[in-house]
């Protein structure tokens, strides 16, 4: 055998294999990149105070950030699913280097949109293709691959508003600089991981088959609408969560902002579990079974939250985040099955709708909130999860 055929074999192996070192490193990323993007979320008490922002203001800010992560995913996806880039993982994370460093020192909202924007774009080129590496080393087990991915990522938001308790709030905005070696630690890890990317890629591109759409065109573009219209149900939800949280228990329960930033903590570990836990049992019982419990399965908790004392809140707002968080990965993993041989494409519209519809529905919550305070948008943000039922419009798929 020579020393090319023994390379091509062993790759080959490899891709029948799933590869946990790749997966723990990509998640890793996933972990340091999300982390940083927390902040901004995480920084919305102390920025309002600072600068006397709205809630209007700051449901443009997210905006403006979840605007640039979801306008370039699609197309970032789409142009690597044509032709692959090695370093685009590395350049991303340089935007989102960039848009820390300009967050830790602007002084005016107009920068502060800015620094968001710079994160957003480094968000966008990430996600596509960190989803395809996942994809990629997941030896065939999709659905954990991508939780394992996610929960990265949902680890990091979690944290994001753990260390801006302990660090940020504490020491002033001027301490956000202090995360560029995240960023740098982070762009060394996705270094390594292109290296392996291109090897893997060029080594599966010799014998990549199209696979056949399991629907017609048609069919396929209704299941997609169906799955957009859990998205959008989730991440609204979600992003008022992410947000607005912090201020519901201020005005509810009038705790201390550094209070509400570790029961913020809860709710985003509790959302970091259930990621973990939906792949793999999306990949034993189906993709339908896990998106139709995650999303109308919540809604009980959903309603119940707003009726109840700080304690329960707390409870239900974890199991609330346990449920429809495991939604995301057998949703996207359904999708890349339903449209194969467009994984970079398929991640690229998910990922960038997810942070679009949750910038919109930010900006709206926002702006409902300053007209009928936080307390009574809660209250009626409670029902939105009970569309999870149109779930069971999903057909099945092998």
């Amino acid at each position: 055998m020579t020393t090319a055929a023994t390379v091509r074999a062993a790759v080959s192996d490899a891709a029948q294999r799933t590869q946990y070192r790749v997966l723990g490193a990509i998640s890793s990323a996933h972990f340091l990149n999300d982390m940083m993007q927390s902040l901004i979320l995480a920084l919305y008490p102390m920025l309002k105070g600072t600068y006397h922002l709205s809630f209007t203001q700051l449901g443009l800010l997210t905006l403006t950030y979840q605007l640039a992560a979801s306008i370039l995913q699609p197309l970032v996806g789409q142009i690597t699913d044509r032709r692959p880039q090695q370093h685009a993982l590395v350049v991303g994370m340089g935007f989102t280097l960039a848009g820390l460093l300009l967050l830790s020192q602007a002084h005016t909202f107009a920068l502060l949109l800015l620094a968001a924007a710079l994160v957003g774009t480094g968000s966008s080129i990430f996600h596509p293709e960190a989803s395809r590496i996942a994809r990629l080393a997941s030896g065939g087990q999709h659905g954990l691959a991508q939780s394992l991915f996610q929960v990265g990522g949902n680890a990091g938001s979690a944290c994001g508003p753990l260390l801006a308790a302990l660090i940020v709030i504490p020491l002033g905005q001027p301490s956000l600089a202090w995360f560029s070696g995240a960023a740098l630690l982070a762009m060394a890890v996705l270094h390594w991981i292109s290296r392996w990317f291109a090897a893997q890629h060029q080594a599966q591109t010799r014998h990549a088959r199209a696979k056949a759409m399991p629907f017609s065109r048609g069919k396929t573009i209704w299941i997609m609408g169906v799955l957009l219209t859990l998205l959008m149900t989730k991440f609204v939800y979600m992003a008022s969560f992410q947000s607005y949280y912090t201020f519901y228990l201020i005005e509810r329960f009038a705790l201390a902002p550094q209070q509400a930033q570790l029961l913020l903590f809860v709710f985003l570990f509790a959302v970091a579990l259930g990621t973990l836990a939906g792949g793999p049992i999306g990949d034993r019982l189906g993709r339908k079974v896990v998106i139709w419990f995650s999303i109308l399965g919540a809604a009980p908790f959903a309603l119940w939250l707003p009726q109840v004392g700080l304690v329960a809140t707390v409870l239900l707002s974890f199991v609330v985040g346990l449920i429809m968080s495991s939604a995301f990965s057998a949703m996207l993993v359904y999708a890349q099955e339903l449209m194969p041989g467009k994984v970079g494409t398929v991640a690229g519209l998910f990922f960038g709708l997810a942070f679009g519809i949750a910038g919109l529905g930010a900006a709206v919550v926002g702006r409902l909130a300053d007209h009928y305070g936080i307390v009574a948008v809660y209250q009626a943000l409670a029902y939105l999860p009970l569309l999870g039922i149109v779930a069971g419009l999903l057909p099945k798929l092998k």
